[in-house]
């Protein structure tokens, strides 16, 4: 016996309130990722809806089933919820990562000469300067005006952007990233994917002792087997120096421009003014050098300039004289213990504390890089001449 109109059109209006809801990792509604399976409604206004997870295990398995139960109530003339939960085979989960990659081959290059994804790699001189809480506090400021952002942590020896970002537990041990056959999905953080050699290790205090073969081979991976999707911003957060890491993020990404991060002090300069000098020997660009600690401000208004003042424009100045473009000093982030905390805790001073000087600088620059267009040359546009 067929269903009334009321109760066929009660399902249809549920199934499309499920287009609201978005897988938490692929950041993409369940819709169009054919995750829902048979919807129905009865008479009484009883709806049964059928979820189709990518994996067993899946950690998003209660976020998604909590979001469904959330949509499918809220559809006015439904009284009760049901959801069951089942896993794609493995004929829909290989039908799932080939409509994500889009016709990408496997292992292949997601950001490119093709690609429309800004990418700024965040560089330093020395260690210690504060370029990782800078790169992670950027990141999730674009992330607040709307754009999509991700972050590859390639400080392979020293990663530190999960604890930042408030991805790791209370033993500091960060979340091993979903795997869908082939693909990686980045845990998101503060609207923010992200991914880091700190997943795939054991403990916190792991340390991570490979020379520059393996290093070269996790960056590759990370920009090829990780699934980021259709990004406005890829961040990736540099090792300190001018070693293998920066050298082979030249050759994966020749098209990235590069962010300089030092402090005030003269000695911080001269070593800065290097990474900057090494990233353009690989074909980047220097679009920019961020000062980080400069003076903390007294309960007075007085300024005490604890670690010198002037580094960051002399970089810029240095810098600016081996290319065509000027190189600007884009912010000149003062001493913040609010900062500092924040990146103790996983709490993104940005997000906690917006007002601070040290987050008004970080917004400040995050204002000007997020009206910064993907330039179109050099790149294949998909068109041909008749």
């Amino acid at each position: 016996m067929p269903e009334p109109d009321g109760v066929v059109d009660l399902a249809g209006a549920v199934r499309s309130a499920l287009g609201a809801v978005l897988d938490p990792e692929i950041r993409k509604p369940i819709t169009e990722l054919d995750m829902v399976g048979g919807v129905a409604v009865d008479a009484r206004g009883r709806a049964e809806v059928g979820i189709k997870l990518t994996i067993v295990g899946c950690p998003a398995a209660d976020a998604i089933e909590r979001d469904v139960r959330a949509a499918t109530a809220a559809v006015p003339g439904v009284t009760e919820v049901a959801v069951d939960v089942s896993v794609m085979t493995p004929a829909e989960r290989r039908a799932l990562t080939d409509r994500l990659r889009a016709g990408r081959p496997v292992r292949g290059q997601q950001f490119g000469p093709e690609s429309l994804t800004r990418v700024y790699a965040v560089t330093s001189g020395k260690g210690g300067v504060g370029k990782s809480t800078v790169t992670a506090n950027l990141a999730v400021a674009l992330a607040e005006r709307g754009l999509r952002v991700g972050i590859v942590d390639a400080d392979v020896h020293g990663f530190s952007i999960p604890g930042i970002l408030g991805l790791t537990d209370e033993n500091g041990v960060a979340p091993r990233p979903t795997r869908v056959d082939d693909m990686i999905l980045p845990p998101v953080a503060y609207g923010v994917k992200v991914v880091s050699i700190g997943m795939f290790v054991d403990s916190a205090s792991a340390a991570v002792a490979w020379r520059g073969p393996m290093l070269h081979r996790t960056i590759q991976q990370f920009l090829s087997d990780v699934y980021f999707g259709d990004l406005d911003v890829l961040l990736l957060d540099l090792p300190p120096g001018t070693g293998d890491v920066a050298i082979s993020v030249g050759q994966l990404l020749p098209g990235a421009e590069v962010l300089v991060v030092t402090t005030p002090q003269p000695a911080a300069a001269d070593v800065a003014e290097r990474s900057g000098v090494v990233a353009r020997q690989t074909g980047q660009r220097v679009i920019g050098v961020i000062e980080n600690m400069a003076g903390l401000v007294q309960p007075d208004g007085s300024v005490l300039d604890l670690f010198g003042s002037g580094g960051g424009a002399e970089v810029a100045r240095r810098l600016s004289s081996g290319q065509e473009d000027e190189v600007p000093l884009l912010a000149s982030v003062p001493l913040s213990i609010p900062l500092r905390a924040g990146g103790d805790t996983g709490a993104p001073i940005v997000v906690t504390d917006p007002a601070d000087p040290a987050a008004a600088a970080i917004r400040a620059v995050a204002d000007r890089l997020a009206t910064r267009s993907r330039g179109l040359a050099g790149r294949k546009l998909g068109l041909s001449v008749r």
